[in-house]
């Protein structure tokens, strides 16, 4: 009989494809109580209403804290149009599978807007799709034409088309899944890297990415590489070495520090320190 080496055992053991996939509920990771491969509510119910305009149904990832700080940021100007009721929807618990919140994003995701300020209600889904529904409605953090407005709207559907690889994948694999392993890990971690560097020869001569003013495409990209650079999202500062990317971290720093980011980043927040929380927000005493 041959002998069987290690190498042999392992090409075994290795993961092949089903010829048909086949869901798998128990296939643990973080997040595999909600992960399915079907869309649609799991169960009935509404979503509740406020008295404000504007009707934000979210949660304090980077997608939901995007919308919160863009919120926040109107009302700095003096906009009192733009006052908003926040809710909260716990997105760990399935929340985002409610009949309710289905009626206002068929994906299932947060965040989603119902604007309410017109004589029918506009729904508006994907966190990019409401910066820049926000940024038009107010004229506010995007010019209105020309090549200065191309340039807003490159970065923020870069930063929409590249979330997935920071988030999905490299956050995923990294800090998420079940268990380490070592080509997904490799593979997301150089494209996060790579992310990383386009932003850091992007912002070496200019203030903000879009150039000399601050954007929805600032906010969008903060939500996210701000999130990574300053506060070590998923324990992966020192393994990405953000500190090469010194650009990047003159900007993160820039925008951390504005108040409407500061209050921004707390709405609908539940976890942390307890002066970071704001679990649902009505009014501005409630931030307060």
């Amino acid at each position: 009989m041959p002998d069987i080496t290690e190498t042999d055992m392992d090409a075994e053991q290795a993961y092949q494809p089903e010829r048909i996939w086949t869901w798998k509920k128990a296939n643990g990771g973080e997040f595999a109580n909600i992960n399915r491969p079907i869309a649609g509510p799991t169960h009935d119910q509404e979503l509740p209403r406020g008295k404000h305009p504007f009707q934000l149904y979210s949660m304090a990832t980077p997608n939901g804290v995007k919308v919160t700080i863009m919120f926040e940021e109107l009302l700095a100007l003096g906009m009192t149009e733009a006052e908003y009721d926040a809710w909260l929807i716990r997105i760990t618990e399935g929340e985002q599978f409610s009949s309710g919140f289905v009626d206002m994003n068929p994906n299932s995701k947060i965040p989603a807007l119902i604007d309410y300020s017109s004589d029918r209600p506009v729904r508006v889904f994907e966190s990019g799709s409401i910066l820049l529904y926000l940024a038009d409605k107010f004229s506010a953090f995007i010019p209105e034409t020309g090549s200065e407005r191309a340039e807003v709207l490159n970065w923020l559907f870069w930063q929409m088309g590249s979330a997935p690889y920071l988030g999905g994948g490299f956050g995923h694999f990294y800090a998420y899944a079940p268990e380490k392993m070592e080509y997904p890990i490799e593979r997301f971690t150089m494209e996060v890297k790579r992310q990383l560097d386009v932003l850091n020869r992007e912002l070496e001569h200019k203030p903000y990415i879009a150039g000399d003013t601050y954007s929805i495409a600032d906010i969008a990209i903060y939500a996210w590489y701000g999130s990574l650079i300053l506060d070590n999202q998923y324990d992966a500062a020192e393994f990405l070495a953000v500190h090469e990317y010194k650009h990047v971290l003159r900007w993160a720093k820039q925008i951390s520090l504005r108040p409407a980011v500061i209050r921004g980043r707390k709405v609908n927040r539940y976890w942390g320190e307890e002066s970071e929380q704001v679990i649902e927000r009505h009014s501005t005493h409630d931030i307060d």
